[in-house]
């Protein structure tokens, strides 16, 4: 009987943050928010990526520079409230970067191997080296068993490597998303489609929040709507 976009801001608003508003390029979305009381900023719509986007939204917005800004996609309808101050609490506890995001560990070999499930590699410190699509750590003694998510060696490989998968939502400190604005996008950026990878490119840290449970997925394709509508639906978000 809602937007999706309005469900996530609810979620959001759940949170402990101070405000909450959706960063928009359409007068639908727009009416949406108004039509059940959502802040709401609009923005350019030319814009690469949402990291894009919210630096504009938070000079429109006129945010201190040492304002925390925890980044929600729209389609994340059953994110948990309680992950979204976890990770800006993260952020806040490393004042040596300028942005944090959060990780889980991959739960099969079927999602190391997909590439629609991004994977992080971290260091001594919890911080992220390095961001892919493909499966990460690669083992170099499995280089020769291929792909196939079915045979005893990627199940080898894969216990091995104890992987973690990133979460699509992020913490900025205000100040950075703006010089992030300033930062010439990478070619490997491009490749992965990964907006992260300017971050490290360019020679920025990003801090990770380790979770030991999967948050719900978003919403990327049909199926994907179709599940969300029943649990709401349900009740069970």
């Amino acid at each position: 009987g809602k937007p999706m976009v309005v469900f996530t801001a609810m979620q959001a608003l759940e949170s402990g943050a101070s405000r909450v508003v959706v960063a928009h390029d359409h007068d639908r979305i727009q009416a949406a928010c108004e039509a059940h009381d959502i802040a709401c900023v609009r923005t350019g719509s030319r814009h690469q990526s949402g990291t894009e986007r919210l630096a504009e939204a938070i000079t429109l917005m006129e945010l201190a520079e040492d304002t925390i800004v925890v980044n929600v996609q729209g389609d994340e309808p059953e994110i948990p409230p309680a992950l979204i101050d976890a990770l800006a609490s993260c952020l806040a506890s490393d004042p040596e970067c300028p942005m944090a995001t959060a990780v889980h560990p991959v739960q099969s070999v079927a999602d190391w191997l997909n590439p629609n499930v991004v994977k992080v590699v971290a260091d001594a410190e919890e911080r992220a080296l390095l961001f892919s699509r493909a499966p990460l750590p690669w083992s170099r003694s499995h280089l020769a068993w291929g792909l196939d998510a079915g045979t005893p060696q990627a199940r080898q490989a894969f216990e091995a490597a104890q992987p973690l998968r990133h979460i699509g939502m992020y913490a900025y400190r205000s100040r950075f998303l703006t010089r992030y604005a300033q930062l010439a996008p990478c070619a490997l950026e491009d490749i992965e489609a990964l907006e992260q990878l300017r971050v490290l490119h360019h020679g920025y840290r990003i801090k990770l929040l380790h979770t030991d449970d999967a948050p719900p997925a978003g919403v990327d394709t049909p199926a994907d709507l179709e599940r969300v509508r029943a649990r709401l639906g349900q009740g069970t978000h």
